[in-house]
């Protein structure tokens, strides 16, 4: 049941923001964001190539990898680096309400769709206490969601018309890549690169954990409009703020934890409540799998 499937890849989705947030402690964002990647990438080609499957490359391929992936880059960098400037707990909330751009992007506009998001912007709102000093943190991971939310429309369109673990193996590496070359922006220095316990955990739960929930996810997309997916992400943040509270230390004052609750609300209310299903694409044969 591809639902269920989803409900529980927030676990690990969760577990990614206080993994990343100690993990930055050592090493620099985008430094940090490629190790993951590259980690991710090396794995899922080995199994690949275990596997024997041969991936699809064609121009329609590529194209759809690169939109995609831009999303992905823009998503993931915006994220990391706000991790810098604010909570793992803050930083999970915020990104969740993807929720609310998805079918604003689509234009699946339900009654539903109006209510969950007008709960979960309030619940924004009494999170992080938005002030004229606006904390960059919070704006980078608002602005992570946006982009997030548009990988996930991208998704929705493709994996119906493309071979869907192409499209997840070509997304890995250009990653990858991207990150090659971004991450000497930061100027990494040696010891960043070090081995530790925080760093080695921060990349399991990232790099090989996290791609098998984006496997599944992309999986799911086949089957569930993107709205749905993206709703259905909606205990990744409570996730994220038990485990920063167990390992980091974090807390939530009250009207936190009420406008964190409102979100959750918001969310939930939408995911079960939407009846609105996704739009059928024809499989064209040029973008259908090459290999078994």
């Amino acid at each position: 049941m591809p639902q269920f499937a989803l409900l529980l890849t927030t676990v690990v989705w969760g577990a990614t923001f206080p993994a990343t947030k100690a993990a930055l402690e050592q090493i620099s964002p985008l430094s940090f964001l490629f190790l993951r990647f590259l980690l991710g990438m090396i794995v899922v080609f080995a199994v690949l190539l275990l596997m024997r499957r041969r991936l699809t490359c064609n121009a329609d391929m590529v194209r759809a990898s690169l939109i995609a992936t831009g999303w992905l880059f823009i998503g993931y960098v915006m994220q990391t680096v706000g991790l810098r400037f604010t909570t793992a707990s803050n930083s999970a909330f915020i990104t969740v309400l993807y929720v609310v751009f998805v079918p604003l992007y689509l234009r699946r506009l339900g009654i539903q769709t109006w209510v969950s998001n007008g709960i979960a912007l309030v619940g924004l709102w009494f999170l992080v206490k938005p002030t004229a000093s606006a904390n960059l943190g919070d704006l980078l991971t608002l602005g992570s969601a946006a982009a997030f939310a548009a990988h996930m429309v991208c998704l929705e369109r493709y994996t119906r018309v493309a071979d869907s673990v192409s499209l997840f193996a070509w997304q890995l590496l250009l990653m990858t890549v991207a990150l090659l070359g971004a991450m000497w922006w930061e100027h990494p220095t040696p010891a960043m690169f070090e081995p530790s316990y925080v760093l080695a955990v921060g990349l399991v739960v990232t790099g090989i954990l996290a791609t098998g929930a984006f496997a599944v996810q992309m999986w799911a997309q086949r089957l569930l409009p993107a709205q749905q997916v993206a709703l259905l992400f909606a205990a990744e943040p409570a996730v994220a703020a038990w485990l920063a509270w167990y390992f980091l230390g974090e807390s939530l004052d009250a009207q936190g934890w009420f406008g964190s609750v409102m979100i959750l609300g918001g969310v939930m209310f939408g995911a079960w409540a939407t009846g609105e299903t996704a739009p059928t694409h024809p499989e064209p044969v040029a973008m259908r799998s090459e290999g078994g």
